[in-house]
């Protein structure tokens, strides 16, 4: 089955839904704060939602992420 996100993405909202901040993230992958907005922001999009917690309810149903 061919997944929604990216490895990159999954990473950055397994993070998320341990209650990560943008900064934690960015530290915890060493990548720039900017570059995990642009994920996060990409997914948003993917998804048609407003905001990352409504991008984690969606992905959670999906089956894409968990818990």
């Amino acid at each position: 089955m061919h997944s929604l996100l990216t490895k990159r993405e999954k990473e950055i909202f397994h993070l998320l839904t341990l209650n990560k901040s943008t900064k934690d993230i960015a530290q915890d992958l060493s990548i720039s704060e900017k570059t995990v907005r642009n994920h996060i922001s990409n997914v948003i999009q993917k998804l048609g939602v407003d905001s990352r917690i409504q991008a984690v309810l969606e992905l959670i149903k999906m089956k894409e992420i968990d818990l």
